[in-house]
């Protein structure tokens, strides 16, 4: 059994007095490969140094088409994302940011005002707050209120996953999304690798086996999530790989939505057009790793995947044709060949 309180100390102790920037971490696990877009690197131009030594991420888990929404990111840290979700939500939206580690924290409270200078905001649109992400209600948010949910390579550092998604899909609104990237491994991790404090707080030790991630998911009534990309993580250290033995990680992007869904893509003829609106996003979009939704051309899609396009913020950008009325049976949704297996890829920075 992993006890909760010396978790959170550990992971406090780790990432609040020994890493005092990235640059102290002894795998590539917590360190991002991933390309991130241009208009990205853009405003990631225009934030504070500080903050940018401190972070550590797995990904880029910043879907398209959020300007307006209310957002959450779990385990903010020192506010990397929270300041890039900043600026993309415009000052109509608003950034939830929750941590429980002071250090962090304090570096990203002490840029709000001159962030919100630097982006031409009249006023900060960011709050952060000191707690736990298996514990929203202790930051005071309400069922059924934020818009979307992002974490990047923290969850893994829960030592109660069921909790932390349990609270993320009541904290959704219908129709809300979550957008994440997190280390996950290929298998269950043993105790005792679970409770090495190095492990741990390397994005490693707590890293969730894929299957049981699916499962807890199906158990919160998510049937269906999408991989937006997965890397197999290479450690880079001698001493760690000979500890985790063949277990292997990877960097893993995953997106889904608070919908009522199947638990299988089923075929009712339905068709998908999207129209080149999203903003940044005028030749085509991206739904998952095997759906790009070209502009103006029709594409077949699962019934699910036609409600996640036109039940919640994306309505407005497509036209689907057909509904459900006459069933054809499953829908032959595979997704493309996964790039796992190729070199490269760290899971934190």
């Amino acid at each position: 059994m992993i006890d909760n309180v010396s978790t959170h100390a550990s992971v406090r102790e780790y990432y609040g007095d020994i890493l005092s920037s990235n640059k102290d971490l002894k795998t590539s696990a917590c360190c991002s490969t991933e390309s991130m877009p241009q208009h990205h690197r853009d405003i990631l131009a225009k934030i504070d140094p500080e903050i940018l030594d401190r972070f550590y991420g797995c990904g880029s888990p910043i879907p398209e088409g959020i300007e307006g929404c209310t957002v959450l990111d779990l385990g903010c840290g020192s506010g990397r994302d929270v300041y890039l979700l900043s600026h993309l939500v415009g000052p109509e939206g608003h950034v939830i940011g929750i941590d429980m580690t002071e250090e962090q924290l304090a570096v990203a409270r002490r840029h709000a005002d001159t962030q919100a200078d630097r982006f031409g905001y009249a006023h900060s649109n960011v709050v952060f707050h000191h707690g736990y992400i298996e514990e929203l209600a202790g930051a005071d948010i309400a069922d059924n209120s934020v818009d979307l949910v992002v974490s990047n390579c923290v969850i893994n550092l829960s030592p109660h996953k069921d909790r932390v998604f349990s609270e993320i899909f009541r904290v959704l609104k219908p129709a809300g999304e979550l957008y994440f990237s997190d280390v996950f491994a290929g298998r269950r991790i043993a105790a005792q690798l679970r409770r090495d404090p190095v492990l741990r707080g390397e994005c490693l030790g707590g890293a969730m086996y894929t299957e049981d991630f699916r499962r807890l998911l199906q158990a919160l009534g998510c049937a269906d999530h999408r991989e937006m990309s997965c890397r197999r993580i290479a450690l880079d250290n001698e001493e760690l790989e000979r500890k985790v033995g063949m277990i292997d990680f990877y960097a893993i992007t995953k997106r889904a939505f608070k919908l009522d869904l199947e638990d299988i893509c089923e075929d009712y003829g339905q068709v998908a057009v999207y129209r080149g609106t999203i903003p940044h996003c005028p030749h085509s979009f991206i739904l998952d790793d095997h759906h790009e939704f070209v502009t103006g051309k029709p594409m077949l899609v699962c019934g699910n995947t036609a409600d996640m396009l036109s039940k919640t913020r994306f309505a407005p950008h497509f036209r689907i044709d057909g509904d459900k009325a006459i069933h054809f049976g499953p829908f032959d949704c595979a997704p493309a060949v996964s790039d796992a297996d190729a070199p490269g890829g760290g899971a934190c920075c």
